[in-house]
């Protein structure tokens, strides 16, 4: 099975998705909410106390994809952990064949329900990036020798929305500090989409970088609003909510809104895929896979391992 590393350097356009929180149920709970996304997707992040809720740590989820033939992006923050822990995080994280970070500053406490807690922030998420790249060149941050070093993709994530030449000025820095792609923030503007992209190819970050923007799988006109009022940087637009409330079917009319948008995104030049996060408990992502054109991940690593055959051949 190629890698998400192996896709992003053929050229190949990848799906990523995330994985829901997860708390109790032990391992059956990973494979229910595993279901209705495994067979569609490349990779799968795992998520590090978001929003700082504290949930079962992102090593030990990634680790339980990993067993299931599943490949985990392993998100961590740096609110919750110094250096030395984040180190020994990704180090021990290498020993399970898990490569794939995405580097994250993190919520302050104040966003989440124990307000109490201690910040860290030992680092940023540059920061950390520079660590992960430091660690795959085979030291710690000590200088003392790793042997064999880890094999790392790093990621990062970045927002598309105004203004973009600071968006994509910041996203530079991340890449300079070690991230090889991006997973954008959601936007339900596609204009500004559009000029963010011409903005990170005009300075060269498309070139950089594997860009995924972000795509919403949401149940209702109430999920929009939501998003809308509480999430920090995100704007859904009041026509786009009207829309979808005005719908006979909200669930369905929600399906239609994500098509648009994941269409018009992967229509843009420098677009290396796109992640998929989904608020519904069906299978939506399947069901916007379906509707995209874009065939189980099997068929596509199939199609790529042949193109890769065909272009050694000849």
């Amino acid at each position: 099975m190629a890698s998400l590393a192996d896709k992003l350097r053929a050229g190949h356009s990848v799906i990523t998705s995330e994985m829901p929180a997860v708390d109790g149920g032990g391992l059956a709970e990973v494979e229910r909410q595993l279901a209705p996304m495994r067979d569609w997707v490349d990779a799968i992040n795992v998520t590090d106390n978001t929003a700082a809720h504290a949930h079962a740590s992102p090593l030990a989820v990634a680790i339980a994809l990993k067993q299931r033939g599943v490949e985990p992006i392993m998100q961590l923050v740096c609110r919750d952990r110094n250096r030395l822990a984040l180190q020994s995080d990704i180090v021990g994280a290498s020993m399970h064949g898990i490569e794939n970070l995405l580097a994250l500053t993190g919520d302050d406490v104040t966003a989440g329900d124990e307000p109490e807690a201690k910040r860290v922030f030992d680092l940023d998420g540059p920061g950390l990036a520079a660590l992960a790249r430091t660690l795959a060149d085979g030291r710690y941050l000590s200088g003392r020798p790793l042997d064999p070093a880890p094999r790392l993709l790093i990621g990062a994530v970045e927002s598309p929305t105004p203004p973009v030449e600071d968006r994509v000025a910041r996203a530079l820095v991340k890449v300079q500090a070690g991230a090889r792609f991006l997973q954008l923030q959601f936007s339900f503007v596609p204009e500004q989409l559009e000029r963010f992209f011409a903005a990170a190819a005009a300075e060269g970050l498309t070139e950089r970088a594997a860009l995924l923007p972000s795509i919403a799988l949401v149940r209702s006109a109430k999920g929009l609003r939501y998003m809308d009022e509480n999430v920090p940087g995100i704007h859904v637009p009041a026509e786009v909510i009207e829309r979808v409330e005005a719908a006979p079917d909200e669930s369905q009319a929600c399906l239609e809104l994500a098509h648009e948008l994941a269409t018009h995104a992967l229509s843009l030049s420098g677009v290396a895929g796109l992640h998929l996060i989904s608020f519904r408990t069906d299978a939506g992502i399947a069901q916007l896979c379906t509707q995209l054109g874009l065939e189980p991940r099997i068929e596509r690593e199939k199609s790529l391992a042949h193109a890769h055959d065909s272009a050694v051949t000849h």
